[in-house]
C-alpha cells in the first residue's frame, strides 16, 4: 500500500473486506425482515378478516378497518426493525412519532371522535342501511354508514349527513327493527252524540280491516282535553309497512261512520 496515503485510510482499506461482509449481512437480514414483515402483514390481515367473518354482527367495513390496522401495525414494526438492523436508534424515532401522533390526535380530535363513534355504530349496529330512523333529531331512511358520517335521506328526498359522534351520543329511534307497530288515532268529539255508539263504530271499523292485527286486538278509549272536549282514542297494532295506508283508511272510514251516526267530530286543536 502506498506510504503517502493517510493512516486512517489505510486502516479502512485493510478493514474493507470485513466491512463489506458485515454490511452485506445486515443488508441481507434487512431484506429478509422486509420480506417476512410484508408477508406476515398480509397473512395477519387476511386471517383477522376471516375470523371477523364468523361474527354475524360485524360490518364488512369494520372488518376491513380492523384488518388494515393490523397490517399497518406490523408494517410499522417491520420498518423499525430494518432501521435497527443498520444501527439506527429507534427509541428517539419512536418518541418523535409518538409526539407527532399526539399532536395530530389533538388537532383531529373531532374527526377521531367520529371515527370512534363510527366503529361503535358498525360494531353494535343500532340500525342498518335502509332502516327508517330518527337520529340526532333528524328523521329519514339510512342510506349509508361510514366511519365518519351517517347519511340519512328524508321523506322529501333530501340528503342529510350526520357526524357519527352526533349519532352515537344521542338517542336513536329505529322504526324498522320490529315488524309490528301500534297506530294511535285521536278523534275530538263535539258532543251531542252517543259515546257508546262512537266507541263501537271505531272498534268495528278497525276490527274489520284485515291489516289490523287480532293480537293484540284493537282498543278504544275515551279521554278529555283540558278545554272539556271528549276525545276518542283508537289504538291498532299493524305491520310497519301498512302504517300509512291503514292510518288514511281508518281516519276516513271512522269519520264517515261517525257522521252517519250523528256523532259530530270537533276540529283538531292547533299545536301550541
Amino acid at each position: 500500500m502506498p506510504d503517502h496515503l493517510p493512516g486512517d485510510f489505510r486502516i479502512n482499506l485493510h478493514d474493507l473486506p470485513q466491512l463489506i461482509v458485515s454490511d452485506g449481512l445486515n443488508l441481507i437480514a434487512a431484506l429478509a425482515i422486509l420480506i417476512i414483515g410484508f408477508s406476515l402483514a398480509g397473512r395477519v390481515q387476511t386471517l383477522l378478516m376471516r375470523m371477523l367473518d364468523r361474527a354475524p354482527n360485524v360490518d364488512a367495513m369494520l372488518k376491513s378497518f380492523f384488518g388494515s390496522i393490523a397490517r399497518y401495525l406490523i408494517l410499522t414494526l417491520t420498518v423499525l426493525s430494518v432501521l435497527a438492523q443498520f444501527g439506527i436508534q429507534t427509541t428517539s424515532l419512536l418518541a418523535v412519532l409518538g409526539a407527532a401522533g399526539l399532536a395530530v390526535g389533538l388537532a383531529l380530535q373531532g374527526t377521531l371522535s367520529n371515527v370512534a363513534a363510527g366503529v361503535m355504530l358498525l360494531l353494535f349496529r343500532p340500525f342498518r342501511v335502509g332502516h327508517a330512523v330518527e337520529v340526532g333529531g333528524i328523521a329519514g331512511t339510512v342510506k349509508e354508514l361510514s366511519l365518519f358520517t351517517t347519511e340519512v335521506v328524508t321523506g322529501d328526498n333530501v340528503q342529510i349527513t350526520v357526524p357519527n359522534s352526533a349519532v352515537w351520543g344521542h338517542p336513536v329511534k329505529n322504526y324498522s327493527i320490529y315488524a309490528e307497530r301500534v297506530l294511535s288515532l285521536r278523534f275530538r268529539l263535539a258532543g251531542g252524540g252517543d259515546l257508546d255508539t262512537a266507541l263501537s263504530i271505531a272498534h268495528d271499523v278497525a276490527a274489520a280491516d284485515k291489516r289490523a292485527l287480532t293480537a293484540p286486538a284493537p282498543g278504544v278509549a275515551l279521554d278529555q282535553d283540558p278545554d272539556g272536549a271528549v276525545a276518542l282514542t283508537l289504538a291498532v297494532w299493524t305491520l310497519a309497512s301498512d302504517m300509512d295506508a291503514l292510518k288514511t283508511d281508518l281516519i276516513r272510514t271512522v269519520r264517515q261512520r261517525l257522521d252517519a251516526a250523528s256523532v259530530a267530530v270537533a276540529p283538531t286543536k292547533p299545536l301550541p
